[in-house]
């Protein structure tokens, strides 16, 4: 698993700080504080868990507050990505109250938004921990927020597919359609590209299965393939090339499809992780203040 600093390098990094500026940038002036309190004002708040949860997403608290430009002090109180009870409190940060009430809600929106993707993660992972079969997110995120949602699925036990189109090809049926078979597909990629960044097919019948395997790419999806039809396809698949099922896959039908044949897929990918999860439930609230009722 990467660290909060070797996952949001470069790249990632970049794509963080613009997706912040442009959540503080929608929520516009906070006129309701800057009426009440002057400038000079000051309050200490609480960021506390209300469920028993995975923490994920607290080095936000520092890249949120530091775009306010305003002086603040942040103490947390647990680790990043550790599993806690519900009311424990897990962050404190003093500063300008116009400023922490202008972040509250854009901290508490990352934090609640990957804790709930590392929570349902985790319980897939759960499942599958012992089999060898490791489980894969996809590239169905919240537009913006590819990056901290795929750190949200490691910090659950995940492992992440592709980043971008860029790190891995992938032919789908339009490619396929488009050029007439997988094996013309494949010729033209590793005529383009070299080096060809890893091949991975999509594969819904046992010929193309077939026919990717003689194609020599590096992963085989089989997709939506049912218990039946995956037992005779993944023996197909050699040890030399990674095999993958996807396709609504839940938490019911992850142990038969991992199961499925004595040829285990290496990957199950689960689309819902990211575009199905349930926010975790945090508050921020003033230190020694009785909490609102929503």
């Amino acid at each position: 698993m990467k660290t909060w600093d070797d996952f949001f390098s470069e790249k990632g990094r970049r794509f963080l700080l613009d997706n912040i500026t442009l959540a503080l940038a929608e929520d516009g002036q906070e006129k309701t504080a800057e009426g009440i309190f002057t400038r000079d004002s000051t309050m200490r708040a609480i960021i506390r868990a209300k469920e028993d949860t995975l923490v994920v997403g607290l080095p936000l608290i520092d890249l949120v507050m530091e775009r306010l430009r305003t002086p603040y002090s942040l103490t947390t109180t647990v680790s990043e990505g550790e599993e806690v009870k519900s009311g424990t409190t897990v962050a404190r940060i003093e500063g300008g109250a116009i400023s922490l009430l202008k972040a509250e809600r854009v901290i508490l929106n990352y934090i609640c938004h990957l804790s709930g993707i590392a929570n349902l993660t985790k319980r897939y992972a759960d499942i599958l921990s012992g089999t060898g079969v490791r489980l894969l997110d996809t590239r169905k995120t919240t537009p913006g927020l590819r990056w901290p949602e795929k750190y949200a699925i490691q910090r659950g036990g995940g492992t992440n597919h592709r980043m971008d189109l860029e790190e891995m090809l992938m032919l789908k049926d339009n490619h396929i359609d488009a050029v007439g078979s997988i094996t013309t597909a494949c010729e033209a990629l590793r005529a383009r590209y070299s080096p060809c960044p890893p091949i991975e097919v999509e594969c819904r019948t046992l010929s193309h299965v077939r026919e990717a395997v003689q194609a020599k790419v590096e992963r085989i999806m089989l997709d939506n393939m049912d218990i039946p039809l995956l037992s005779e396809a993944l023996p197909l698949i050699p040890a030399s090339i990674e095999a993958e099922v996807s396709g609504g896959v839940t938490l019911d039908t992850l142990l038969p499809i991992a199961n499925a044949s004595p040829r285990r897929p290496d990957f199950i990918s689960v689309g819902r992780l990211t575009h199905s999860a349930t926010s975790a439930d945090f508050s921020m609230t003033l230190e020694n203040s009785t909490e609102k009722k929503e």
